[in-house]
């Protein structure tokens, strides 16, 4: 059994919340700052005066300075909310058992996630009890840093897997959930449920159970580093301080033993190659894998709901992908060629990394056979993420896309088992749905 260095910690706390006799739960929360469409964010403005994406991703000015500018707006509303009480921190500290009823895009089956948040001890990686598995980029982190400097609150919560087949951290807690501080349904149909627990006796069994236990992010990446770092910060600003309540952050823990975990793929669209050449592309995607024709044409209509399910089972027997080429009329399977060097190849990647389609991809697809190199992919030069297989698969047949790869969703064990190896994988290579809803619980760790 692998040993882990430290425990992880847990904590109850008194969330600042939403005054729900005030304003209601739908006009002021929203999802998280990422997955905010331009539309969506004006939708948001016009719920509500008080609708959190003010804060969380406001509007830029072209004469912004240092004094005035998207973060110091971001605080003023937020203090502005809190002196007139609109936000208010619970009278005692508790931790929130967190539902989500919802119908899978996959499968059309109505799901139910159970979790709960709590804040939880931050923790660099070397200590070997929060693990990542996806790599990070500058870009989103130095935009986080910046609003948690200029608000010192974490308004949304890192997304945290724990592996528990029995369901014991968590039985106690769920079961006692039976009357909501809070239901909202989000413009996805996802029905969110929030309940307040403050018994000590229940908190205190919930910390024991997950203490020895590793945590994998699932999703928030970028926050959870950028939180890391306003600790060293905030450590070196003031460290006389013995509280330190820069020392946690939010997350809702989920256990991917549980039902109702569900991970969707994100697709890959290559575009704007010069001097595309798509029977040498196939060419050189044949060096790296074998080719078989997977008997759906590109141009017809409902080419993806026909090959989803045709994905899916052949994905069950060994890493395969799909493959739309500009020029070539038929959808291809691409699986790697027998007898593959993979250790040879991928000298750095791991074992557990050499079985998932999306690392063979990045690797050996696009970086070797196509020339869409890893510093390309980081600054998706070429590279375009498409959530939507049938999206992906009309952009080819339109001429937009030179190459559409259709991919598997990453089982949740698979993510475990590449992280706690210490692996990492290509970005957004896993796609929880649904996301955690921003505005929900807030942290203000100053």
């Amino acid at each position: 059994m692998r040993e882990w260095c430290d425990m992880a910690r847990l904590r109850a706390f008194s969330a600042y919340r939403y005054d729900l006799s005030r304003v209601r739960a739908g006009d002021v929360v929203t999802q998280p700052y990422d997955k905010i469409t331009p539309e969506m964010w004006q939708r948001y403005l016009a719920a509500s005066p008080y609708n959190l994406v003010r804060v969380i991703l406001g509007e830029k000015h072209d004469q912004d300075s240092a004094a005035d500018n998207v973060y110091t707006r971001a605080a003023g509303y937020l203090n502005r909310w809190i002196e007139q009480g609109l936000l208010r921190p619970d009278p005692e500290p508790g931790v929130y058992a967190y539902t989500q009823t919802f119908t899978s895009p996959e499968t059309h089956e109505r799901c139910t996630r159970r979790g709960f948040i709590a804040l939880g001890g931050l923790e660099e990686y070397e200590s070997r009890v929060v693990f990542r598995h996806e790599q990070t980029l500058s870009g989103p982190k130095l935009d986080r840093q910046a609003l948690l400097r200029a608000t010192h609150t974490h308004f949304g919560q890192i997304f945290m897997l724990y592996s528990d087949p029995s369901q014991q951290v968590e039985r106690e807690l769920l079961e006692r959930a039976q009357n909501p501080v809070l239901e909202v349904t989000d413009e996805y149909g996802t029905l969110h449920r929030l309940y307040r627990e403050t018994d000590a006796g229940v908190m205190e069994r919930l910390r024991q159970h997950l203490a020895p236990l590793p945590l994998i992010i699932a999703d928030g990446h970028h926050r959870y580093e950028t939180a890391l770092q306003w600790r060293r910060e905030r450590n070196g600003q003031a460290p006389q301080r013995a509280d330190h309540p820069w020392d946690w952050v939010m997350m809702t823990f989920v256990n991917l033993d549980a039902p109702g975990l569900v991970v969707l793929p994100t697709h890959r669209l290559v575009h704007g190659l010069t001097a595309w050449d798509g029977p040498a592309t196939r060419a050189r995607l044949g060096e790296y894998f074998a080719i078989e024709d997977a008997g759906v044409s590109v141009q017809e209509a409902g080419a993806w709901e026909r090959l989803r399910p045709r994905l899916a089972e052949a994905g069950a027997t060994g890493p395969t992908l799909a493959v739309a080429l500009a020029g070539h009329p038929r959808l291809s399977w691409l699986r790697p060629k027998p007898g593959l060097d993979l250790a040879a190849l991928l000298p750095e990647a791991l074992p557990e990394q050499r079985q998932l389609d999306v690392v063979l991809l990045h690797q050996l697809g696009l970086n070797l056979a196509l020339g869409v190199t890893p510093e390309m992919v980081r600054q998706e030069r070429h590279l375009r993420y498409v959530k939507d297989g049938a999206e992906a698969l009309q952009s080819v047949a339109a001429g937009a896309g030179q190459a559409a790869f259709l991919l598997n969703p990453i089982p949740p064990q698979r993510v475990r088992d590449v992280a706690l190896a210490g692996g990492v994988m290509p970005q957004k290579s896993t796609d929880f749905f649904p996301k955690l809803l921003t505005g929900l619980t807030m942290y203000r760790g100053d």
